[in-house]
C-alpha cells in the first residue's frame, strides 16, 4: 500500500491561482490568512495525515470498530490519533472565535478536508459530522445551547452527530416517527434511528446528536419535523458532564467498506425518555438541518476528490514499479514499468486530469463560501450563496460519482494485483462507494439540482455562470499561447453544451417534470465536467502565466498538458450527457413495473 503523500504542489496552485486566497485576506477578520500561514498550516496538516492518519488505514479498515457492552469502541490507535487531532487545533480551523475556533478561512480548512480523507475517510468522517452539528447549532440554537456546547464542540471535545434516517423512512424525511414530547424547558425522545455516522465511541467524552423528531401535535409530513441536540451525557450548568442520557447504539452496521467508521443503530428514549432540547422552531427542524446537511454535502463532494487523489496515488506508484512486457513500438526486448504502455498512461491521465479539475472546483466552491459568510456587502453575500446554493449539488453528486469511477480505475491499473486486497487499492474502492449514497444519493442531488435550485430562479443564477465561462472562452481565444487554443474551443462547447441543456431542463420542468427529473442525473453530470473544464481552462491561463515568468516551469507545464488532456478527452462528455438528456425518460417510462 502507498503511502500517502499531500499533494501540496498543486493544492498550493489551486488555492492561490484559482481561489484566490490572497483575496480572501482582505475580507473582514480574515486579514492574518496570507498565503504564508495557508502554506505553514497545510504543511503542518500534510505531516499529520502522513505520519498518524495514513498509517491506520489499512489496520483500522482490518479491524474496525466493535460494540461492546460499554459502548463503541473505535479501532486500536484512532484514540490517540484523535487527541493529537484536536490538540493541534486541527478541529477548530475554521471555527468561530467567538467559541474557541481559530476563524480561518473555509478554503484552507477544505484543503485540510482533503488531506485528512485522503489519508483515513473513515476517521475523517468524525470530524465531519462535526463540523455540520456546529454549524447548525451556530446557526439555529439559542443562546444558551450554543455557549454550553459549541466551546467543546468547535474544540473538538466532544463530537457531534447527524440522526435524520430511520427504517422504515430511508430518505424520505416525511415519513420520520421519532417523537419528542414536551417536558418542562426540554423535551424526551422517543424512537430509532439508522446509519448513523460515529454515533457512539470512546475518543471523547461526550457525543451531541442533532436529532429529527416531532412533537405530539405536529402536523404531517416534513412540515411537522423539529430539531432536537441530544447529548450523550447531560451537562450540568457548570459545564461538567452529568448522568448518562437515555441514548443508546443497539447494533453497529457491516459494511462494504469504511469499517473502522461505527455506523449505529442509535435507540432514543427506551427507558424513560432521552433528553433533548429544541433547536430553532417547532416544526422547522428541516429547514435548520439542512444547514448541517449542506455543510456535509459539501464536505462529501472532497471526499470524492480524496479518495480520488489517493487511488491515483496508489496507482501512479504501482505502474512506476511493475515491470511488465514492452510496448509494440519498442524494438527493445527488454521489460518496462507498465507506466510506458500507452493505456496504463491513458488510465493514469484519466485519473490525474479529473482529480485537479475536480480539486479545482472545490476549493473555488469553498472561496464562494467564504465570501458568502464574510463579504462586507450585503449584495455580493447573496449572490455568492446563490453561487454556492447552486452548485453544492453538483460538487457532492459528480465529485463522489468520479471518485468511484477514478477509484474503479485505479484497481484496473493493478491489474490482477488490484483486486488483492494486500495492494490496498481494494479498499479505496469499497470506501469511495459509500460517498455516492450518504448525504442524498446522487439521484437526490440532481433533483435537487433541476427540480429546487433551477427552478427556484428559472435558471438566473446558471445563466450567470455560463457568462462567466464564455467570457472565460474568449480570454483563451486571445491567448498567444497557442497550446490554450483547444482548450478555449472545448470550453465553448461545453460551455453551450450546458446553455442547452438548462434552456431543455426548464422547459422540460414547466411541461412535463417527469420528463425533467428523469434526465436530472445527465444534467448534473454534464453541469459537473463543464465546471470541472471551467476551473481547469483557469489553470491552464494561470500556467501559461507563469511559464513565460520562467517560474517552475516542470509544474506548470505538466498542468498545461494536463487541461488539454482532459479538453480532449474528458469534457468532450458533457455533450454525451446532453443527448442522452434530450431523451428524456424514453423507454423507462414506456415498460411496465411487471416486465422487469
Amino acid at each position: 500500500m502507498t503511502t500517502y503523500i499531500a499533494p501540496l504542489r498543486d493544492m498550493h496552485f489551486v488555492m492561490n491561482e484559482l481561489a484566490g486566497l490572497d483575496a480572501l485576506s482582505s475580507l473582514p477578520a480574515l486579514e492574518d490568512a496570507t498565503p504564508e500561514l495557508a502554506g505553514a498550516v497545510l504543511e503542518e496538516a500534510a505531516k499529520f495525515a502522513t505520519e498518524v492518519l495514513a498509517p491506520l488505514n489499512k489496520t483500522g479498515d482490518e479491524q474496525g470498530a466493535r460494540l461492546t457492552r460499554d459502548g463503541v469502541v473505535a479501532a486500536d490507535g484512532f484514540g490517540a490519533a484523535y487527541q493529537q487531532f484536536v490538540e493541534g487545533g486541527w478541529n477548530g480551523l475554521s471555527g468561530d472565535p467567538d467559541y474557541g475556533g481559530q476563524g480561518l478561512p473555509e478554503l484552507l480548512h477544505a484543503a485540510t478536508v482533503e488531506m485528512w480523507n485522503s489519508a483515513n475517510m473513515s476517521f475523517a468522517l468524525c470530524p465531519l459530522l462535526t463540523a455540520g452539528a456546529t454549524e447548525a447549532l451556530r446557526l439555529h440554537g439559542s443562546q444558551e445551547l450554543k455557549d454550553r456546547y459549541l466551546p467543546n464542540l468547535i474544540g473538538g471535545e466532544w463530537t457531534g452527530t447527524m440522526n435524520l434516517t430511520e427504517s422504515q423512512a430511508g430518505s424520505d424525511l416525511a415519513a420520520v416517527r421519532t417523537k419528542a414530547v414536551p417536558e418542562g424547558d426540554h423535551y424526551r425522545l422517543y424512537g430509532q434511528k439508522i446509519f448513523i455516522t460515529w454515533g457512539d465511541h470512546d475518543m471523547t467524552g461526550n457525543v451531541i446528536h442533532l436529532v429529527l423528531a416531532r412533537t405530539p401535535d405536529a402536523p404531517e409530513g416534513v412540515r411537522g419535523i423539529s430539531l432536537f441536540l441530544v447529548p450523550k451525557f447531560l451537562v450540568n450548568a457548570d459545564g461538567s458532564l452529568g448522568q448518562r442520557n437515555d441514548v443508546h447504539c443497539v447494533s453497529l452496521e457491516h459494511k462494504l467498506g469504511i469499517h473502522a467508521s461505527p455506523t449505529c443503530v442509535m435507540s432514543f428514549g427506551d427507558q424513560n425518555g432521552a433528553i433533548g432540547y429544541l433547536v430553532g422552531q417547532e416544526n422547522k427542524g428541516l429547514a435548520h438541518m439542512f444547514t448541517m446537511m449542506n455543510e456535509a454535502r459539501q464536505k462529501v463532494g472532497i471526499q470524492g476528490l480524496a479518495m480520488a487523489e489517493r487511488a491515483y496515488q496508489q496507482a501512479r506508484e504501482y505502474a512506476k514499479e511493475r515491470i511488465q512486457g514492452k510496448p509494440a513500438a519498442s524494438k527493445s526486448s527488454t521489460a518496462v514499468a507498465i507506466i510506458q504502455h500507452p493505456d496504463v498512461r491513458r488510465m493514469l491521465l484519466t485519473m490525474k486530469a479529473q482529480v485537479e479539475a475536480m480539486r479545482g472546483f472545490a476549493y473555488v466552491m469553498a472561496a464562494n463560501a467564504d465570501y458568502a459568510h464574510r463579504h462586507p456587502d450585503a449584495g455580493e453575500r447573496n449572490r455568492y450563496q446563490t453561487r454556492v446554493d447552486l452548485l453544492i449539488p453538483v460538487l457532492k453528486g459528480w465529485c463522489t460519482e468520479l471518485g468511484q469511477e477514478i477509484a474503479s480505475l485505479g484497481v484496473q491499473v493493478h491489474g490482477g494485483m488490484g483486486y488483492i486486497e494486500e495492494t490496498g487499492a481494494c479498499q479505496y474502492l469499497r470506501d469511495a462507494r459509500i460517498s455516492t449514497i450518504y448525504e442524498g444519493t446522487t439521484g437526490i442531488q440532481a433533483a435537487d439540482l433541476a427540480g429546487r435550485k433551477l427552478a427556484a430562479d428559472q435558471g438566473a443564477a446558471m445563466a450567470e455562470l455560463i457568462a462567466e465561462m464564455r467570457e472565460l472562452a474568449l480570454e483563451l481565444e486571445r491567448s498567444t499561447d497557442t497550446r490554450l487554443f483547444p482548450v478555449g474551443a472545448a470550453v465553448a462547447t461545453g460551455m453551450q453544451a450546458l446553455e442547452d441543456a438548462t434552456g431543455w431542463m426548464l422547459r422540460a420542468l414547466a411541461k412535463a417534470v417527469d420528463e425533467a427529473l428523469a434526465s436530472s442525473f445527465d444534467y448534473l453530470m454534464l453541469t459537473g465536467y463543464v465546471c470541472g473544464g471551467w476551473q481547469m481552462a483557469r489553470a491552464a491561463l494561470a500556467a501559461s502565466r507563469k511559464c513565460a515568468a520562467g517560474e517552475d516551469p516542470a509544474f506548470h507545464e505538466a498542468k498545461i498538458a494536463t487541461v488539454r488532456f482532459y479538453a480532449d478527452k474528458i469534457l468532450p462528455k458533457a455533450n454525451s450527457h446532453l443527448e442522452m438528456l434530450r431523451s428524456g425518460a424514453s423507454s423507462a417510462s414506456d415498460i411496465a413495473i411487471e416486465q422487469f
